[in-house]
């Protein structure tokens, strides 16, 4: 009878691990019923926790005097860094309508020919202030907007538009250093005046005034008030993978162990960090009664690659006491990497397709009959 041990991946805990275990030793009973599946509960003993109770946690601020329904200003900037129109598309839904004297100027036609001659007065926001100009200059919007609101506030709705475009552009790009608030706000300031405001001090906009609490409660504040409630649910995922990359050796020595008490041949089935584990256990040290390794969802290719993997760097090859090595993936699975290319026939690589967007792709392959057909089919 072929021993499978199985070793769960990142941030999973009671109950979710007998639930996950359950359902994994279902699939192989269907497809592979020599085998026996001997579970790798390494969270338990080896997971992260917060040991001090989350002392390092800062705690939000003290209530300021905004009132109940006020939004914190970094939320309607988070949403036009989203959307760098959307303040635009508010003040011309509330467009009425307008009646322009024969012969003279259109609201919009001022601003759009300022928008059209726009130097980049504004470098620290980042590239490509003039080109987003021309581009705002050409937008539906901007003409019922302009009938909606008086000129000088609708220079600094378009200068917040334009900042915002340019810092949102910057963020896609994944520039390495962005502006302050308050850089930000005294480029606003130039920009609206380049587009006719008077020089005074910036108003709140339509967004802040508008905009209230429960639409935003993603935005910037609500993160930081739920802080401590985010940083519970999400570190023990997060925690698992910084804790094994700097202090793994205990878990791959309890791993080592387990298969030592083990009836040959043995089959290691790690998902996502748990084969990253498996993987690190057989190359640092020979485990003869492991026949295969298969790895589900894994990021060890990539950690190989990209030199973080603690057993080995690239272009370090596998040793040859490391069996053959069953990688599986799912395309849509943005946490799973292939490995044949980085080590040619050492690794079969096998695409599944669960139909399910990340991230529940990378949770789905336990669901899906495919991978235990793949698996059954290179046991020994």
């Amino acid at each position: 009878m072929t021993t499978v041990v199985f070793i769960h991946g990142t941030g999973v805990r009671e109950p979710r691990f007998g639930a996950l275990l359950a359902r994994a030793a279902e699939g192989l009973a269907a497809t592979a019923p020599h085998a026996r599946v001997v579970p790798y509960y390494w969270g338990q003993e080896y997971g992260a926790v917060l040991a001090a109770r989350g002392a390092s946690i800062p705690e939000p601020q003290a209530a300021t005097s905004r009132g109940p329904d006020d939004v914190d200003e970094t939320d309607p900037w988070a949403l036009l860094y989203e959307d760098p129109g959307a303040e635009l598309a508010l003040a011309a839904a509330g467009a009425g309508t307008t009646v322009t004297a024969p012969g003279a100027e259109f609201p919009d036609e001022r601003p759009r020919r300022l928008l059209r001659r726009l130097d980049d007065i504004a470098p620290e926001l980042g590239r490509g202030l003039p080109l987003r100009a021309a581009e705002l200059a050409r937008s539906p919007l901007l003409a019922p907007a302009a009938a909606a609101v008086g000129p000088d506030e609708l220079a600094r709705l378009l200068a917040r538009a334009l900042a915002a475009a340019v810092i949102g552009a910057a963020l896609d790009a994944d520039a390495p250093v962005l502006c302050t608030g308050d850089v930000r706000d005294a480029a606003v300031g130039r920009i609206a005046e380049a587009l006719g405001a008077t020089p005074e001090g910036a108003e709140r906009g339509l967004l802040l005034r508008t905009v209230k609490r429960p639409l935003l409660r993603a935005g910037s504040r609500a993160a930081v008030r739920r802080r401590r409630a985010l940083t519970e649910a999400v570190h023990p995922a997060a925690g698992d993978i910084l804790r094994y990359l700097a202090r793994g050796a205990d878990v791959r020595r309890g791993l080592a162990g387990l298969i030592a008490r083990q009836e040959p041949p043995v089959v290691l089935l790690g998902h996502s960090l748990g084969g990253i584990i498996a993987l690190d256990t057989l190359v640092l040290e020979p485990q003869p009664s492991v026949e295969l390794l298969v790895t589900v969802g894994s990021q060890a290719p990539f950690l190989y690659e990209t030199g973080a993997l603690p057993s080995l760097v690239h272009p370090q090859p596998l040793p040859p006491h490391v069996p053959d090595w069953l990688n599986l993936y799912d395309r849509r699975d943005l946490l799973g990497y292939i490995g044949a290319a980085l080590f040619p026939g050492r690794v079969t690589d096998v695409a599944t397709d669960s139909r399910q967007p990340f991230p529940v792709a990378h949770s789905a392959y336990w669901t899906d009959p495919a991978v235990y057909r793949a698996i059954a089919a290179r046991l020994p």
